[in-house]
């Protein structure tokens, strides 16, 4: 089980929080893509996209160079490009741009999953001894972690408040076609964990523990 802030290791470490969402999207040309959209952070409000081609190379589009050092901090990345990614969210229409990117991915009703996540009362599921309790289930039912160790030290946790499936998806990186929507397969590979295996956009609250005395 994955040790919670409350099991001693909160003394020791300063904890940085991202509340926002992560949308997680497969393509028939094996290129899965990771948004994150957030609202609040250390950083101010930000979006940036994790990208994995078929190959397995794995970049990273961020805003800012500051934004990019910490990602690459904590995630592993091939590449990192410096890009600004701009996010425009109009009903169930999400659309991501960024200098090689295009995406554009509607979400669909809130099933019985999502349901259940929204129903967690918010002070419960941001607390990282939540998601290490919830760890096993959501390894066996998504496939996805809530929480594990990553680079330099760092600890994560994901206190996910609600999940909507993601229907269609249309996405060009490069100038090509990146094909129809499909599952997240294989798993992304940046970090300890990847996204659902069915293409969704999930509402979370991300505890990134650092070691005591590190900067960020």
């Amino acid at each position: 089980m994955c040790p919670s802030l409350e099991e001693g290791v909160a003394p020791t470490r300063q904890r940085l929080r991202f509340e926002g969402w992560i949308a997680g999207v497969g393509t028939s040309s094996s290129v899965r893509l990771v948004l994150g959209h957030w609202a609040r952070s250390p950083f101010g409000p930000f979006s940036d996209v994790m990208l994995e081609q078929a190959n397995g190379r794995r970049l990273l589009l961020a805003p800012t160079a500051e934004i990019g050092d910490f990602i690459a901090g904590t995630y592993t990345f091939d590449e990192v490009q410096i890009v600004p990614v701009t996010v425009d969210v109009a009903g169930e229409v999400w659309s991501v741009t960024a200098p090689s990117l295009d995406m554009c991915f509607t979400t669909g009703r809130r099933a019985r999953l999502g349901a259940l996540l929204h129903a967690v009362p918010g002070s419960l599921a941001i607390r990282p001894a939540w998601s290490a309790l919830v760890d096993v289930p959501a390894r066996l039912l998504l496939g996805v972690r809530t929480c594990g160790s990553t680079r330099a030290g760092r600890r994560e946790w994901y206190g996910v408040q609600d999940l909507l499936p993601i229907s269609s998806a249309v996405a060009s990186f490069g100038g090509n076609d990146l094909g129809p929507l499909a599952r997240v397969e294989p798993p992304v590979h940046f970090g300890a964990g990847s996204v659902p295996r069915k293409p969704a956009v999930v509402r979370l609250t991300t505890t990134v523990g650092l070691e005591r005395g590190a900067s960020f």
